[in-house]
């Protein structure tokens, strides 16, 4: 299986979440060079409970670590000092020593796949990417938050300190991740205001806020906001312009489904062929998305800036390094609108990213293992205003209104391991006017479920 690049984004917000560390004012020993073994379990010599991280990266701040400089990329102190003493007092607490071992990316995959089938797996939680965390559970690797008795606490309620990753119709849930991140992580749908008003338009949000805000209602929207404003005959204003990745796997979520969600391609299906109709009627049919630039990746999406999109892509990143309340016109933000077999209640509303943990069948005591995680993640003890938040996220949001919205679809994540498959499936083709719907169905309906077959074989 080929491996997708791990992205820097991704990288330097998982790094900045767990940067912490502090005095040597409680030193203790972290374990004997020989553990006792006790089950899958390892002991120090005096009794205590290893638990070991298995990861991708070195991990701070766990046992062996005492200062925060041990972390040469420490960036905030404050936030380091409280992870020190919260990983003193859950080391206290539980009687364990918590360790990390990184594991490399390749070779998180390998530990997974031999040490767990074997019945006795390498470390006691893995941190994962998703491409290895939904195979893992797919085969019956991982234990599920039910078995742990785990329905009713906060992973499943209010996830102010985890969140948890249901896997398609898998009726157990097995992924968790810490909610506190700092950011977002959500491809929302936005939008210029002023172009919106000067058109006559409703905003969207009062629309999806009444549950009107519907595919065809949005292609009204492209039409009217497509504009020649210089009399060349050629429009200069688009309703849309923006990725084409972020916008096919918005739209399959807004109607209730997926490429590559489960073992089984759905790219044949009725509900996705309606999709890759939608998204060649904007493009062929009525015009009113800007037509691909294949010379620059980037400009596709940001001529937002520029006052030259009705709707585009928003996210944390997008409005940080493209503009957003810096920009002469009002911005907004919605999910996306409902297909015709989405739900307004039941649809998922973002791509997961970032890592996730999963306890792997095996483990001793998963039920300790994870209490242990969730107190050593939880060094803000709950209250969002201390050490990492997401208010400068909210800031990039521009109204408390956007940042709800982007809020919401990030707490409703579906799987769609299209991306992950690397068969080279493109939309270009197909908003280029290349190929028909059909025509892109029947090139990779099979290359994607042989991907899929190996995937999880």
């Amino acid at each position: 299986m080929q491996l997708k690049a791990v992205p820097v984004l991704l990288l330097f917000c998982t790094i900045l979440l767990f940067n912490c560390g502090g005095s040597r004012a409680e030193e203790k020993r972290v374990s004997s060079p020989e553990p006792a073994v006790l089950g899958n379990a390892r002991y120090t010599d005096d009794g205590r409970r290893i638990i070991t991280i298995g990861t991708w990266y070195d991990r701070y701040y766990v046992s062996r670590h005492h200062d925060i400089h041990d972390d040469a990329n420490m960036a905030d102190e404050v936030s380091a000092q409280m992870r020190l003493a919260k990983i003193r007092a859950v080391e206290e607490k539980y009687n364990i020593v918590l360790d990390s071992v990184n594991l490399t990316f390749e070779g998180v995959e390998e530990s997974i796949n031999s040490s767990i089938p074997a019945g006795s797996p390498d470390v006691d939680i893995y941190e994962v990417d998703l491409q290895f965390g939904i195979p893992a559970v797919l085969k019956g690797y991982a234990v599920s938050l039910q078995e742990m008795g785990l329905q009713g606490t906060d992973v499943f309620g209010t996830q102010m300190v985890m969140k948890c990753l249901n896997i398609s119709n898998q009726q157990e849930t097995c992924l968790f991740a810490p909610s506190n991140t700092g950011a977002v992580n959500a491809y929302v749908l936005a939008f210029n205001m002023d172009l919106i008003r000067a058109a006559g338009l409703p905003n969207p949000q009062d629309l999806y806020d009444r549950g009107q805000w519907t595919w065809e209602r949005w292609r009204e929207y492209l039409r009217t906001l497509t504009r020649d404003t210089d009399g060349d005959g050629a429009a200069d204003i688009y309703g849309y312009s923006g990725y084409w990745t972020h916008l096919l796997s918005a739209l399959l979520l807004s109607n209730n489904t997926g490429i590559a969600p489960e073992r089984v391609e759905r790219l044949s299906s009725p509900r996705t062929r309606e999709v890759l109709e939608m998204i060649n009627t904007i493009y062929n049919v009525d015009k009113s998305a800007r037509p691909w630039d294949h010379s620059n990746w980037e400009i596709n999406n940001r001529l937002y800036a520029e006052g030259l999109s009705g709707f585009w892509i928003g996210a944390d990143w997008i409005f940080g390094e493209q503009g957003g309340s810096g920009l002469p016109f009002e911005i907004g933000v919605v999910p996306w609108p409902r297909g015709p077999h989405g739900s307004f209640t039941e649809n998922r509303h973002s791509q997961p990213q970032g890592n996730w943990y999963f306890i792997p069948k095996g483990a001793e005591d998963p039920r300790l293992i994870y209490d242990v995680i969730y107190d050593w993640t939880n060094w803000y003890d709950g209250d969002l205003t201390r050490g990492l938040t997401t208010e400068w996220s909210r800031k990039l949001y521009m109204t408390d209104r956007n940042f709800q919205y982007a809020l919401m679809m990030a707490s409703k994540p579906g799987i769609d391991l299209w991306e992950s498959l690397e068969t080279g499936f493109n939309l270009v083709p197909l908003i280029s006017a290349e190929v028909s719907p059909d025509e892109l169905i029947a090139e990779y309906r099979q290359p994607i479920q042989d991907a899929l077959d190996n995937y999880f074989k």
